[in-house]
């Protein structure tokens, strides 16, 4: 009022009150953006959008909106993921495995994916043995169970099979193995109906011994099984084999691969050799690893044999006072055959081998 005293004379009373009311008007402009303006900080404090995008990562059912609001979260939501994967890296540089990272229990992030690459095949092989090992792999997400999807539940669709896998980031890959898919004959069409892309991974094993694992097994939930030579012969004394049972019929690996490669070119089928895999499950491990694209963090530093088993056991996890093997039902002592009889096998199932070695261009040396 002074300075407008000093510059506007006295006698001008109108200008005076003219710009003494516009000053005011501009002062009670100035209080009400104020107060709005702090009002509008306590709103945006009440409903922090960066809390809705926690709220999302915990859920884990729903996508992260990428909005301004969401930076901060998102930054924290990256730095969780980094540092749970580093986690992994770190547990399996240090000879340890504890599975409950590589599931991601406590990070549950990513979407359900249909799968990169399956495990199709064989029964009694070791497919079990290479999906615990190579789902230890931080970069591998993978279904626990048989999902039997390609040759029982197809007629369930996509959804449904998509909706059994594990969710994943965009850097890792969905697996799956039902090893009843490598002798189905519709399997390798809808597979390749899916995405022509998808790895296949194949773990072969002497048919011989397969057999006999096989029949083990059978035997073991259904005690009054016939004999083994009753059921994989014809006709012991001539030598016919029947190979309408399934134990022999499985051992045909030519023949079943055949008809996987009307729809999958070889290079995208990895054959595990299966009695390399109890001898060296690293350097399996290795081979396998490299056919997904992966980098090889699973080891020799992760394995010891278990003697008492016959069979490769991953080392101890630092969250557990065990080490990790595989069930009962692996490593089982088989049924004594006899010598005759496991003979006759191998002539039977000799020039199938030798079609199936020229086949993928590899000696298993079952013989």
């Amino acid at each position: 009022m002074l300075i407008l005293h000093r510059v506007v004379p006295f006698s001008s009373k109108l200008i005076r009150t003219c710009i003494c009311l516009f000053s005011l008007s501009l002062s009670l402009s100035y209080l009400l953006y104020c107060l709005l303006f702090s009002s509008e900080m306590v709103m945006l404090k009440e409903s922090d959008p960066t809390q809705n995008c926690l709220r999302v990562r915990s859920d884990g059912g729903k996508k992260l909106r990428k909005s301004l609001a969401c930076t901060s979260s998102l930054d924290a939501i990256r730095n969780d993921i980094s540092h749970g994967q580093g986690y992994i890296r770190n547990t399996l540089r240090n000879n340890t495995v504890d599975s409950s990272w590589n599931n991601l229990g406590t990070v549950k992030f990513g979407n359900k994916k249909l799968p990169k690459a399956i495990i199709v095949g064989v029964k009694k092989g070791g497919t079990r043995a290479v999906l615990e090992f190579i789902r230890i792999h931080p970069d591998v997400r993978a279904v626990g169970t048989e999902t039997h999807f390609f040759d029982r539940n197809y007629d369930r669709g996509l959804d449904w099979y998509r909706g059994l896998m594990p969710r994943t980031l965009d850097s890792q890959i969905t697996m799956e193995k039902t090893p009843s898919y490598f002798v189905t004959r519709e399997t390798p069409r809808r597979i390749s109906t899916m995405a022509r892309d998808t790895k296949l991974i194949v773990v072969v094993r002497d048919p011989v011994t397969r057999a006999i694992s096989d029949y083990t097994q059978t035997l073991s939930k259904t005690p009054d099984l016939p004999s083994f030579q009753e059921l994989a012969f014809r006709n012991q004394s001539l030598g016919l084999v029947d190979t309408s049972w399934n134990a022999i019929r499985i051992g045909l690996y030519a023949l079943h691969l055949e008809n996987w490669l009307r729809y999958f070119p070889l290079a995208q089928i990895h054959f595990v050799n299966g009695e390399r895999l109890i001898a060296d499950p690293a350097g399996e491990l290795a081979r396998v690893q490299d056919f997904l694209g992966l980098k090889r963090i699973v080891t020799d530093k992760h394995f010891y044999f278990n003697r008492t088993k016959g069979f490769p056991c991953l080392k101890k996890p630092e969250s557990s006072s065990s080490p990790r093997c595989l069930g009962k039902s692996k490593g089982r002592t088989h049924v004594q055959i006899d010598p005759d009889a496991i003979e006759q096998l191998r002539e039977f199932y000799r020039p199938h081998n030798d079609k199936f070695y020229e086949m993928v261009g590899h000696d298993f040396k079952w013989d």
